[in-house]
């Protein structure tokens, strides 16, 4: 199968670089893959970075941005078989990432596949799981990732990301094609790449937060939006995630969080 990448960036040029580097890095079917940067205004020199790595840059201005209208900008410039979404920030941990990533596509029924750490309980991920419709309806929050994630090209065209969407655009396209056609995703803790928004200011920790959640609320169902604990009660006991409680409650970054969440239903 051919591949594509195709990395968002904003004012991101060392970051660029560096994972521009890493692709270039890459073995086996991912050595020499079609690489598309999608430049959301940036002012720093970026556009000119993915130049010199031989990227072609497509341009997409913050009045017209969201998510999934830059990846489908991006998209629709691409010729692989696969198409493979990436952060500017999302650093690949090895020379055969490409490959390993576009291997499940050999499977027809496949739609997609990213890394994932932990299952939706907080507990770690040690194999790769199937997310099929089971998957998708009891656990609507999880799954496919566009920071760092792989998409079949056929699907795309048939169906591109949402556009009106804030944030979970993501989500929604790989939680339709389980639910719709059966199709499923594969979630594989291997393919985890260096991505961690976890040391973020509280600031930006909840403006992401609200946003996904703002995101959700426009695809999921009330009572799948629905926490399962007032704020005050989740946040002094769902300590996901966290290896110490207390340290949980006493996290500025995790009280952002849930905030943002809570804000964001509100707001969808």
């Amino acid at each position: 199968m051919s591949i594509s990448v195709i990395v968002r960036v904003r004012d991101e040029a060392d970051a660029l670089h560096r994972c521009l580097e890493l692709l270039r890095a890459q073995t086996g079917v991912g050595e020499g893959a079609e690489v598309i940067v999608v430049d959301n205004d940036s002012v720093d020199g970026s556009a000119a970075v993915a130049r010199r790595h031989g990227a072609e840059v497509v341009r997409i201005s913050t009045e017209r941005f969201s998510f999934g209208r830059a990846l489908n900008l991006g998209a629709s410039r691409a010729r692989g078989d696969v198409r493979v979404a990436l952060s500017a920030h999302a650093f690949i941990r090895d020379p055969d990432w490409l490959e390993r990533i576009s291997a499940p596509f050999s499977d027809p029924a496949v739609a997609w596949v990213c890394g994932e750490r932990y299952w939706p309980d907080g507990s770690l991920l040690r194999r790769p799981v199937r997310f099929d419709a089971r998957l998708a309806g009891g656990y609507p929050r999880w799954g496919y990732s566009n920071a760092a994630g792989a998409f079949r090209a056929q699907l795309w065209e048939r169906r591109p990301f949402r556009e009106d969407l804030p944030a979970a655009e993501d989500r929604e396209w790989g939680r339709h094609w389980a639910l719709t056609e059966g199709r499923v995703g594969i979630l594989d803790p291997s393919l985890l790449v260096e991505h961690d928004h976890t040391h973020d200011p509280p600031g930006a920790i909840f403006s992401r937060a609200r946003r996904e959640a703002a995101g959700f609320s426009r695809f999921l169902s009330d009572s799948e939006l629905a926490p399962a604990r007032p704020l005050v009660s989740e946040w002094f006991w769902d300590t996901r995630f966290y290896d110490n409680a207390w340290r949980a409650r006493a996290s500025p970054r995790r009280a952002a969080r849930l905030l943002g969440e809570r804000v964001g239903r509100r707001r969808g």
